[in-house]
């Protein structure tokens, strides 16, 4: 929404007719929420998240859509909460005081704590290749993101932690530029594991399939298939940062999982 950083401007009313359009019954938006007051945003652009001076007027800006819409289209209030190592409790204060506000909500993981600081993932190949330097191999990233993804999963948040978990895979981003050779398969079948016993969902992400260095689903079709194998819910998520990309890959993801 125009309310991220690093997004575009495109109005909310533009994604809402968008996702009309390709016949949609529901939509949520989940805005970045603010990060805690104290956390320092790693990306070199400072554009992470919304502003918490802006959290208020996003909103009520929803709510008014929410209604003006609600004979078109079910509209959600949501945000994407940014699960931080070391920021559980700032977290949860968070998450107590807008959590009765909200209709939906996503948890997920951008951001790994270093010896050095905390890194932004998938800001750039760049920083890619600078936590690549401190942990040493990208072997090592991997195995730090798909830990802390479990942390964020195990995590005690309060009553109003999101039960959804976003882009499980978004360590692979870069993938086309930093290869791995193995799959890390115990490491996902933990994280499923983990989904299951929680009762949670999976965000099913097209984003990854624009993405020229990773082209591939957030996780990808052999690991959604294993999930729904699993019993595990599966919730589309565009990742739209901008409003012609509402439905986006939503008809390559679901052919993946026709064979199941």
């Amino acid at each position: 929404t125009p309310y991220c950083p690093h997004g575009t401007k495109d109005h909310m009313k533009h994604y809402i007719n968008r996702a009309i359009e390709q016949g949609f019954t529901d939509i949520t938006f989940t805005e970045h929420a603010p990060l805690p007051i104290d956390f320092i945003d790693p990306a070199p652009a400072k554009d992470s998240a919304m502003k918490n001076s802006d959290i208020a007027n996003y909103l009520d800006e929803v709510e008014q859509l929410k209604q003006q819409y609600k004979k078109e289209l079910n509209i959600h209030i949501g945000l994407e909460v940014d699960y931080i190592e070391g920021y559980e409790d700032e977290i949860t204060a968070f998450l107590n005081k807008i959590g009765p506000s909200i209709d939906d909500a996503i948890l997920s993981v951008h951001f790994l704590k270093g010896e050095n600081g905390y890194h932004c993932l998938d800001y750039s190949p760049d920083v890619f290749q600078d936590m690549i330097n401190e942990y040493g191999s990208i072997d090592a990233v991997y195995q730090h993101y798909f830990r802390t993804v479990q942390k964020s999963i195990l995590s005690d948040l309060g009553q109003y932690k999101p039960t959804r978990i976003g882009h499980i895979t978004l360590v692979k981003k870069f993938q086309k530029k930093f290869p791995v050779e193995q799959e890390f398969e115990k490491e996902l079948s933990d994280i499923l594991n983990a989904v299951k016993d929680k009762h949670y969902e999976l965000d099913y992400n097209a984003a990854g399939l624009i993405k020229p260095l990773c082209l591939e689903s957030y996780p990808p079709a052999s690991v959604a298939q294993k999930a729904m194998s699993m019993g595990i819910p599966l919730v589309y998520g565009s990742d739209a940062h901008q409003a012609k990309l509402v439905g986006y890959g939503w008809s390559k993801l679901n052919s993946q999982l026709q064979n199941i």
